[in-house]
């Protein structure tokens, strides 16, 4: 007898969005799941509508029509990374990674040992009273990951966070989601621009074209992962492949004169 499939993580359905005054759909007849454990990689060209995807998953965007439905006891959990670092500027680096604790009435001293455990990793110890006009602007990005993670989230919804950081860093953070991932039964769905990143962080990708619609989803599948994975020929295949699939989609743009880049 085989058990009872888990309830995915994320459900979305038939999914389209406009903003008023714009007839044009943002996110158009979009639907996927994400499973249980599983993390989700958002790629497409600028203008597709990945950031409003994110903000339709977090509750910040109604949809036009169609379905959206998070797990109850992950929706209860969720985070977010904006592509800004939006620390607040009186606040010091650690007061700022402490405070949603603080809202939610969660601080503690585990809590706040914890949130000083997340600033070690992300190699910010030494700046934990630095006020954020001190910070550079990836050491503010890593403030703003350290705030998203430090209530322990079952989501975290990411818009390209690594942007900022320098390459040794950026791939630090790389591995540190992905050991998040493992040790706290994480879920994410992060936006980025990078082929190879989304290759390396997704237990899937979703490739959107410029109409907000699906182009491409599927399962990534390696046996491990770390940053020597990035030099198999097995990789470097799948970005090669997506680096195919974006060759098409602007060929498909350039064919398609009046073509509308949305917001």
């Amino acid at each position: 007898m085989t058990g009872q499939q888990a309830a995915p993580a994320i459900d979305v359905q038939g999914l389209r969005k406009c903003f008023p005054g714009n007839g044009h759909a943002v996110i158009d007849d979009l639907s996927f799941t994400l499973s249980a454990g599983d993390s989700l990689c958002l790629l497409g060209p600028s203008g597709c509508g990945k950031t409003t995807l994110l903000r339709l998953l977090m509750g910040l965007e109604a949809p036009t029509a169609g379905s959206i439905r998070i797990e109850p006891a992950l929706a209860q959990r969720m985070s977010y990374v904006f592509q800004e670092p939006r620390l607040v500027p009186w606040r010091t680096c650690l007061e700022n990674v402490l405070l949603p604790l603080e809202l939610a009435r969660q601080k503690s001293d585990t809590s706040s040992a914890y949130a000083l455990e997340l600033l070690r990793q992300l190699g910010l110890e030494d700046r934990l009273q630095h006020f954020p006009a001190e910070l550079s602007g990836g050491m503010q990005m890593r403030v703003a990951l350290a705030r998203a993670l430090v209530t322990q989230p079952g989501i975290i919804l990411l818009d390209e966070p690594f942007a900022a950081l320098d390459e040794r860093t950026r791939f630090r953070m790389q591995d540190l989601l992905l050991e998040l991932k493992s040790r706290l039964q994480l879920h994410y769905v992060f936006v980025t621009h990078s082929i190879a990143e989304a290759v390396y962080l997704g237990d899937h990708i979703l490739l959107l074209d410029r109409s907000g619609r699906a182009r491409d989803h599927r399962a990534i599948e390696f046996a491990g992962r770390d940053q020597l994975l990035k030099l198999t020929p097995g990789f470097n295949a799948v970005v090669q492949g997506y680096s195919q699939l974006f060759s098409e989609m602007e060929s498909d743009t350039a064919a398609a004169p009046g073509t509308e880049v949305r917001p």
